[in-house]
Parts: C-alpha cells; sequence; structure tokens
C-alpha cells in the first residue's frame, strides 16, 4: 500500500479522520502513581514514566528496585534522560544523561482500556556500552498507527549496567553480579505486564524487538529464565550473538565474546583499581562523571572489557547449549541481517596480504579454508572479504544458528530476514542499523542512522512491507498477510529466507557457502569446549 509519508498507510490516514486532530490528554493509572500524555492525531504518548527506582547512591550496581510511588499526576510529555554513557557511532552524545535513566516510553491508539492491542517492545542498540530511547528514529507513532501499543525503554550500560565484582556478588541475593542492564529490560517487561492493559495493550501479546545489542538482548532473553512468560514473541535484527560457541579465542584475538562471571569480576577488579577505589563503597562515593570517565573504550567491531557475562542467572549459558537442553522461551521468532553489516566497523584499505595475515593468525590450521571462502585477490575483493567476513562470523552466522535451533527444537517458528536494500544512497548495500528506518518509518529524520538523501519510492514501499511484516508478526506470531510476499517460515529441509529489497521475494539463504565454512569452524570449537570440560 502506498505511503503518504514515511510509516503512513492510506488506512492509518483514514482512521486519522474519524479522529480528533488537536491535542488532548489523557490520565492512567500504572505502578508508582498516575501519568498524563498527550494525544495528538489519535495517537496518546507517554513519555518518561518511571519502571525502577532510580539507580544511584546505595543503588548503583544492583539490581532495579521497585518504582518510587509519586503524588499527584506526572506529565508524561518528555523523555527521561538517557542513561550514563561514552559518544558513540550512532547515537552520538544524547542530549541529556544521567544515573537516573530507568524510564520508558508508550504509544497507543487506544480509545479504551479494553481494546487489547498487540504490544512491542523496542530494546535499544549500543554495543551494551551506549543507546538510548529517545533517538527520533525510534518514535512509536508509526507503529501505533498501525494498531499496536509500542514502548521503548532504557537500560543501564557500560560499567553502570554490566560491573561485576566479588564484593556485588555478594550482596546479591543470587550471588551474581554484573548484567544490571539486562535486569533492567527484565524489570521493563514485568511493568509491562502488570500495567500495559490500561493502555489498551495486551500483556498475553508482548513482542520484544532489538537491533544490534539490542538484538543480542533479545536472544538473551530468550533463554532467560527470569524472562520466562514476559514475552510471547521475539524480533532480533542484526543480533543473536549468544548463540556463538563460548570460546571464541582464535576467531577474535582477545578471548570469548561472552564470558563467564569469572571473566568479568576480573574486569571489574581492573576497573576499580583504575578508580582508586578501595572498596565497592568508595566506588559508589564517586559521582557518575568520574565513573564514566574512567570507562574503558570498545574497541572498533570488538567488545569492551565491561559487558554482559554468563552469569547463572539472568544468562546462565551460551544459547546453543540451552537450546540443546530445551531450556529456553520457546516463542516464534523473526531474525535478520543485513547485506553489507561490516562497513561500519572495517575500516577501508584493506589490502589482499592484510586480510590474508589476520585471517591466518587468528585462525591458525583453520584459515585456509576460511581464506577460500572469500575472494581477496585484489584491494578491492580484500575490502569487501574483509567487510563479509564480520558480517558472516559476528551476526549472519548467529542468526542463521538461532533460526536452526529454534527450527529444530522449538514449537514457535522461526523466520530469517536478509535486508539488501541497495539504492543511490546505498550502492553498496545496506550496513548495519540501515533497517531500523525502515522498520520505524523514518527514513529522512533518523540522523546517522537516516539516508543519504530524501527517500525514493521503493524506499518508503519497502518500508511499508516491512512495517507490515513486523506487525503481522506482532498480532499472529507470523509476518504473512492478505496481498503481502510470502515469507516461508524457516527450516532446516528448505532453509529459505527473506530477502528484503526492491523486489522483496523468499530465495536460499545468502553466503551459504561461507556460512558453512563457519559452522565447521565453530563445530570444532564446541568440541574440543566438551572434551575440555569433561576432562575437567
Amino acid at each position: 500500500m502506498k505511503k503518504l509519508w514515511p510509516g503512513a498507510t492510506l488506512a492509518a490516514i483514514a482512521l486519522l479522520c474519524f479522529r480528533p486532530a488537536t491535542a488532548q490528554v489523557q490520565i492512567v493509572s500504572v505502578t508508582g502513581g498516575r501519568v498524563e500524555g498527550v494525544t495528538a492525531h489519535g495517537i496518546t504518548s507517554f513519555k518518561g514514566i518511571p519502571f525502577a527506582a532510580p539507580p544511584v547512591g546505595n543503588l548503583r550496581w544492583r539490581a532495579p528496585q521497585p518504582v518510587t510511588p509519586w503524588k499527584g499526576v506526572k506529565q508524561a510529555d518528555h523523555f527521561g534522560p538517557s542513561c550514563m554513557q561514552a559518544p558513540g557511532p550512532l547515537v552520538g552524545v544524547p542530549p541529556t544523561m544521567s544515573e537516573n535513566c530507568l524510564y520508558l516510553n508508550v504509544w497507543t491508539p487506544a480509545r479504551s482500556a479494553g481494546e487489547r492491542l498487540p504490544v512491542m517492545v523496542w530494546i535499544y542498540g549500543g554495543a551494551f556500552t551506549g543507546g538510548s530511547a529517545s533517538m527520533p528514529v525510534f518514535d512509536g507513532t508509526h507503529f501505533a498507527q498501525q494498531g499496536v501499543v509500542l514502548v521503548s525503554l532504557n537500560y543501564r550500560v557500560g560499567v553502570f549496567g554490566f560491573l561485576a565484582d566479588r564484593a556485588l556478588d555478594a550482596e546479591s541475593p543470587h550471588h551474581v553480579s554484573g548484567n544490571y542492564g539486562l535486569r533492567d529490560m527484565i524489570a521493563a517487561l514485568k511493568w509491562v505486564r502488570a500495567n500495559i492493559a490500561r493502555f489498551g495493550g495486551d500483556p498475553s501479546r508482548v513482542t520484544i524487538f532489538g537491533e544490534s545489542a539490542g538484538g543480542i538482548a533479545v536472544s538473551m532473553l530468550a533463554v532467560s529464565p527470569p524472562a520466562k512468560g514476559l514475552f510471547q514473541r521475539a524480533i532480533s535484527e542484526s543480533g543473536g550473538s549468544v548463540f556463538a560457541p563460548p570460546i571464541l579465542g582464535n576467531a577474535r584475538g582477545d578471548g570469548e565474546l561472552f564470558r563467564p562471571l569469572a571473566s568479568g569480576e576480573a574486569a571489574g577488579r581492573h576497573f576499580l583499581a583504575k578508580l582508586g577505589a578501595r572498596d565497592i563503597a568508595a566506588a559508589r562515593a564517586l559521582s557518575a562523571d568520574v565513573i564514566q570517565k574512567a570507562a574503558p573504550p570498545a574497541p572498533p567491531g570488538l567488545p569492551p572489557e565491561i559487558w554482559p557475562v554468563f552469569d547463572g542467572d539472568v544468562l546462565p549459558a551460551d544459547g546453543y547449549v540451552l537450546y540443546q537442553a530445551h531450556r529456553f522461551n520457546d516463542v516464534p521468532i523473526l531474525v535478520g541481517t543485513n547485506a553489507d553489516e561490516g562497513r561500519l566497523f572495517i575500516a577501508p584499505g584493506k589490502t589482499p596480504a592484510q586480510f590474508e595475515t589476520q585471517i591466518r593468525a587468528a585462525f591458525g590450521n583453520d584459515a585456509s579454508a576460511i581464506l577460500a571462502a572469500y575472494p581477496h585477490a585484489t584491494n578491492a575483493e580484500a575490502e569487501q572479504a574483509a567487510r563479509d567476513f564480520f558480517r558472516d562470523a559476528v551476526f549472519a552466522w548467529n542468526t542463521w544458528e538461532w533460526a536452526r535451533l529454534q527450527s529444530e527444537k522449538g514449537k514457535g517458528k522461526a523466520y530469517l530476514y536478509y535486508f539488501d536494500r541497495r539504492s543511490p544512497q546505498a550502492p553498496l548495500g545496506p550496513t548495519h542499523a540501515a533497517e531500523i528506518g525502515y522498520v520505524f518509518g523514518y527514513l529522512e529524520s533518523s540522523g546517522r542512522l537516516g539516508l543519504r538523501g530524501p527517500p525514493g519510492p521503493a524506499d518508503i514501499a519497502l518500508s511499508d512491507l516491512m512495517q507490515s511484516y513486523w506487525v503481522n508478526f506482532a498480532k499472529t506470531g507470523d509476518p504473512n498477510g492478505a496481498g503481502l510476499p510470502v515469507w516461508p517460515a524457516f527450516d532446516t529441509s528448505s532453509q529459505r529466507v527473506m530477502y528484503l529489497d526492491a523486489h522483496a521475494h523468499a530465495g536460499p539463504v545468502p553466503n551459504m557457502r561461507q556460512l558453512k565454512v563457519l559452522d565447521q569452524y565453530f563445530a570444532r570449537l564446541r568440541e574440543e569446549a566438551t572434551k575440555k570440560e569433561s576432562a575437567n
């Protein structure tokens, strides 16, 4: 259906004709008190709703605590502060930052609390070191126009969200530390379960979705016991890395992608020593600015020292192991990657010799098979090979593995996509995060995530198509609908994927040769890890 502006369909415009165009207000009682939202063009937004107590002072580096009640009516007409973070390549510097950042936002088209509309909960990316729910591209208006209640949330990132330490273990009733950012997400989902019906949402039809670190977080919540029952569908855009083997030392060159708690505790001790804090009490006495300035930077394309760990509680183990043991939250999934993910992370100018040297140094005996799968005879080929290898090793293989595991072990269906919109603005293919503007229906106003020029008819049509798929999936667990190209469920025999481009169609999994080479490497790593564990 043709859009009259990015994200707005003819049906949405017709709907607006029967709703008041003048701004109105609405008051809703939620956990902690009452909030007053703003209604415009039939959509009511509530911004800056607290879902937990401010994690400051003695609550720094603790699991989120119950929200602090307030008196009167809280004006929910502006976003809460973003969580503390350093500038990032996509987010930049949020306009306001604070440790007091555990707020969420709601957009709803409902006219009454009894409408029971599907709910979508957005989790932003940012390498678990940055990000904010208040970015303009994450505005939920266009989803609400499609009959969805859209929720976005803030969660703690960086050292505030993931610092682990043995002294913090001792404070915890679970005897673990770190992963506070993941616990924030779970707390927000519990808030949704308790409150979203008052906004016309259906707490039994909740879809979590996110991109990059947000997509990885979705894959973590899919195997997290405390998140069980809090959502019924899951969408991961360029995520799923929790399904990588627990030992990736050769592939990354600096250790595991996700580390055990003991490794996180060691990184925490190193950071506290850097702060000059003799204990946790002394570290909590320092200002948030001092803590943030001392935070270790994230190497380009690699995780920083402090980020999520396998703590045995929120994140029990590698997702592959949990799926094999049938210990996962079995819901339909919609997952995928972009054609040129690596362009955001890989610097240009790679030569054949540089690419070959790096692969041989990292992979040893496995290097020859990998090099054969990624042609690199010329400088142009070597640069493309480096980007494609990053895409496949960090995003595509993990997503493909998740789809295989869900289709084999779960009752919920898996749907796999490949976003490959090529245009004058992106002739090489879409890079990391390029799909977000299409998903939310904001193609021009998304800053670093937007197109370099005005969207053409093909861009608007693709955005409309993708929103329809996402909304249908949120409503029923199946992206298909009347008038849309058929998106077959993924299974290990046919392995069909939906190509989201100017001519959306189903086809075979792209880059299969490369994925199979990586699959053999990761399978060997798992076998070695299993033997090592058995020997111990």
